[in-house]
């Protein structure tokens, strides 16, 4: 059993809560995880880039000078892509940079990051989130009592209109819910806080994906 520690709002200790070491991963994964981080970026893209090549380019298709005698370069039209306003080479066009991942890969990263994020000690147990009005100076006074100066992931069971509001203005935060937290956010951010009742919901997710890999 690997040991995290709990906290209120306050920042004061509230206990350990034990977690599974059967539902995190260790030593095997790395190659998938890079693979998981990598496809979510990829799928991140728009793909919407567009240039236009010489064929798309308005104008006329007028030869602009004679071939020979004029003592120029010869050229053709005003389309070309060596003319400024012309036609680009080999420019992008829009399309998808999507890439899949099976299931088994994405839940073996999952307990893999998982695994890598407690070894460090990178995770906080809150007890309950308390925030009954929008307020930004909640979340501030929150991470201030667990002395966190860095970069914070906040993991909840739901996502209240309060604490999204709360926490939308701080630059150095995040949130999810742990049904939507991936392995490029748990690895993204240098300290992790989660609430006790989003731990369950994300040890749900974890203890399926090791069933199924029992299974295959």
């Amino acid at each position: 059993m690997s040991k995290l520690p709990i906290k209120d709002m306050q920042g004061k200790s509230a206990g350990e809560y034990d977690i599974s070491e059967d539902l995190l991963e260790f030593e095997r994964g790395d190659q998938v995880m890079k693979d998981a981080i990598v496809a979510y970026l990829a799928n991140q893209r728009q793909g919407s880039a567009s240039t236009l090549h010489k064929g798309e380019v308005a104008g006329s298709n007028r030869k602009l000078w004679k071939q020979k005698g004029t003592g120029r370069a010869r050229t053709g039209r005003r389309q070309s892509p060596i003319w400024r306003g012309g036609g680009t080479c080999f420019g992008p066009k829009p399309r998808s940079f999507r890439k899949a991942m099976n299931r088994k890969s994405l839940h073996l990263a999952l307990r893999r990051a998982m695994g890598e994020v407690v070894k460090a000690e990178k995770i906080t147990v809150l007890k309950e989130i308390k925030v009954e009005e929008a307020k930004t100076k909640i979340i501030t006074a929150l991470l201030n009592a667990l002395s966190l100066e860095r970069t914070v992931l906040l993991i909840t069971k739901e996502l209240t209109d309060n604490v999204a509001l709360s926490a939308r203005n701080i630059k150095r935060l995040e949130i999810t819910t742990a049904q939507n937290v991936n392995v490029y956010e748990l690895t993204r951010f240098h300290h992790i806080i989660i609430e006790q009742a989003g731990l369950a919901d994300l040890e749900a997710r974890l203890s399926n994906a090791s069933t199924e890999e029992a299974a295959a």
